[in-house]
């Protein structure tokens, strides 16, 4: 059973960000893509902030995002990354099971990645991610870098809306 402490809100940053950025895509109904949250049992509380300082999480989580745009199924994961290199062993391999999965069902899948040291944020399409993926499983490098991202994806803020991942959605549909 997996424990979730402070370290389990690496990339809340990111995900504030992106729901607000869902919540525009839906005000402007562009798209209904919610948060998924990740079910877990508190083991100890702060009594004074009210807080959970320790948890067990209940089951494996999926992604952390689902929804329709535009018509077209989307699922997809946020990620944050401080250095350039980004470890595979930040997406487990029932993660990208689902991932896949969904995509053989007609949908979508990806994450969005923030290098937290560049202020820059990626549409990794799942393509790419299994090409990571399969490098890791196989014993070659069980990471990848900046430098191996495709620039194209980049996500910038566009008419409010901060994470604008549209634009990357849109080229990866394209690029099938």
């Amino acid at each position: 059973m997996a424990t979730w402490s402070s370290r389990g809100l690496r990339g809340s940053g990111l995900e504030e960000l992106i729901n607000k950025s869902n919540e525009k895509y839906r005000e402007n109904h562009l798209g209904l893509v919610q948060k998924i949250p990740t079910p877990i049992t508190p083991i100890k509380i702060d009594k004074e902030s009210r807080h959970i300082t320790l948890a067990y999480f209940e089951q494996k989580s999926t992604v952390d995002y689902v929804g329709v745009i535009q018509g077209v199924p989307v699922c997809f994961d946020a990620k944050e990354c401080v250095t350039d290199t980004f470890s595979m062993q930040n997406i487990h391999e029932h993660q990208i099971n689902f991932m896949r999965e969904f995509e053989e069902q007609g949908g979508i899948a990806f994450i969005i990645l923030q290098f937290t040291k560049r202020n820059e944020i990626y549409y990794i399409p799942l393509e790419s991610l299994n090409k990571f993926y399969e490098r890791a499983k196989n014993g070659g490098r069980k990471s990848f870098t900046y430098e191996e991202i495709d620039k194209n994806y980049i996500i910038t803020t566009k008419s409010g809306v901060l994470v604008h991942y549209l634009p990357a959605l849109k080229r990866d549909l394209e690029n099938r």
